[in-house]
């Protein structure tokens, strides 16, 4: 019989924990500022409404529909749609492995923050001293020791919440972490408000250039980022709407965690750039040459801020990497828990089996990590998991589901407990805006890549790491797709099972 989450709330808050990860801070400033500032949120905000928050609805409404994960609930719509779920949990079980490489570095900085002990030059100390950095991905200069402990504390926390199960793990820790995040980011929001220069950093990210909007590029950019930031289309969704009750909201659910990660997306970004600001300010340089995003952003430049504050530097670096922590493990989780739901449901092995059977790879596959070319290796495989990985597994799952099956039998499936209904606009948006403007960006990328490579990298190291993870993602997913199952497993359990849970529930 399958685990229900045990109220409405806990599965918002694990949905907005799940959304709510290391990119809403790091990612989302900086590529704000970067596509036309201010103009940038009239594209943002089109693509929430016409992508985002349609495909959220899309993915509660097909998770609590069907009630698999990803693979199963894809082979209950139609059985020769099996292979585009586990196509999306290869591309998550390809993140586990490196986003949790990234919680273990702000578990270590967690730490320095105490005493600042990265040093008056942060980025020598996070390349050099810290990481290892070797010259190439595949040089990978041996594992780096210091990076053990936090390394083994990490994968012990997510197993430890994962083996629990949904209710005594994910939800508990969603309930502890979501309101840590707040509190700190809201201190950090404050802080940077009232530091000189913050008017400098927040005009930076927010003032409009409107030929901005001409540009693809740019709206590419925020097809990109509302996908990212979202947890969309990579089996984290669907597999948490599996565990709802069949009388769910799932359209006001899904307006409601996805005001809740966007509104708290634009209040981070406030408070990084008023920071970004306040340091330009203090070198006498403009917010452009201190601005950066991911990787760099939060172990270069924001550790560089920190030590230019003028007073209670450890207490706001503690601030800073406690958020980062309590973000990247509400979203390390969820990408674990949609992995193993795909395994669980197809093979009819229990919850920890399953979990067992997606930890331990995982784990040895995230020793790479931690080499001297872990930060390499990381950039390579993050760019293109997301930007060909996850973004072709949203287009194809939309233009799925919104050609070859009755999208109204599913908008009929969602109004059916929702307070307020969605219209006919919902299958435009599925079925036309989302299916062009995703795959325009999915074959720029492509093109892009594929004309010029990425980040300077070598041949070697973008054939190893980027297509060869790709084409191992492709066999994955064939040989899992054609192993066979437990009976039944492409079939809707049995409604007086989910009866009597549900009441079990109540």
């Amino acid at each position: 019989m399958r685990d229900q989450w045990n109220s409405k709330v806990g599965f918002i808050m694990a949905a907005i924990g799940s959304a709510v990860g290391l990119g809403n801070i790091w990612r989302f400033p900086y590529i704000a500022a970067t596509n036309g500032g201010g103009a940038f949120l009239l594209p943002y905000f089109f693509v929430i409404l016409t992508a985002g928050i349609p495909i959220l609805i899309l993915e509660y409404t097909m998770g609590k529909t069907y009630r698999g994960g990803a693979p199963s609930t894809w082979a209950r719509i139609n059985k020769r749609f099996e292979w585009l779920g586990w196509w999306q949990v290869m591309c998550s079980f390809i993140i586990i492995t490196y986003y949790s490489a990234i919680v273990v570095w702000v578990v270590s900085y967690l730490g320095f923050a105490f005493t600042s002990a990265w040093g008056a030059d942060p980025t020598s100390f996070f390349v050099g001293d810290y990481l290892g950095v070797t010259d190439s991905a595949l040089h990978l200069g041996g594992i780096q020791t210091n990076l053990l402990i936090p390394f083994l504390c990490v994968w012990l926390v997510a197993a430890v919440i994962i083996y629990r199960g949904i209710n005594r793990g994910i939800n508990l820790a969603c309930k502890i972490c979501l309101p840590i995040l707040v509190f700190m980011i809201f201190i950090l929001v404050i802080r940077g408000l009232t530091l000189p220069g913050a008017v400098d950093g927040l005009a930076y990210m927010f003032t409009p250039d409107w030929s901005a909007l001409l540009k693809p590029s740019v709206w590419v950019a925020a097809y990109g980022q509302v996908f990212y930031s979202l947890s969309i289309c990579f089996a984290i969704m669907i597999s948490y709407a599996s565990y709802l009750p069949k009388k769910t909201d799932v359209v006001n659910t899904a307006f409601i965690t996805a005001t809740a990660n966007h509104g708290f997306e634009l209040f981070a970004g406030i408070g990084v750039f008023s920071i970004m600001g306040f340091m330009a300010f203090q070198q006498n340089v403009a917010v452009s040459d201190v601005a950066t995003a991911g990787v760099g952003l939060a172990f270069m430049t924001f550790p560089t801020a920190i030590n230019t504050l003028p007073g209670f530097n450890a207490f706001f670096g503690i601030c800073f990497f406690g958020a980062l922590l309590t973000a990247g493990v509400t979203s390390l989780i969820s990408i674990l828990q949609a992995v193993t739901s795909g395994f669980q449901d197809k093979f009819n092995v229990s919850h920890n089996k399953a979990c067992t059977i997606v930890i331990v790879p995982a784990f040895v596959i995230s020793f790479l990590f931690i080499t001297g070319a872990g930060l390499n290796i990381l950039d390579i495989v993050d760019y293109f998991i997301n930007n060909i990985g996850v973004a072709s597994a949203g287009f194809l799952e939309i233009f799925l589901i919104g050609w070859f099956f009755k999208l109204e039998k599913l908008r009929k499936e969602a109004n059916e407990f929702s307070n307020f209904s969605i219209g006919k606009w919902w299958l435009y948006a599925i079925k036309i805006v989302t299916v062009i403007g995703l795959g325009a960006m999915l074959i720029l990328n492509l093109k892009d890549t594929i004309l010029n490579g990425y980040g300077g990298y070598g041949i070697a190291d973008i054939t190893v790491f980027g297509w060869g993870l790709i084409f191992l993602c492709v066999v994955a997913t064939i040989v899992l797709t054609l192993l066979r199952g437990r009976e039944g497993y492409d079939k809707i359990p049995d409604e007086s099972d989910v009866s009597l849970k549900e009441k079990e529930a109540e």
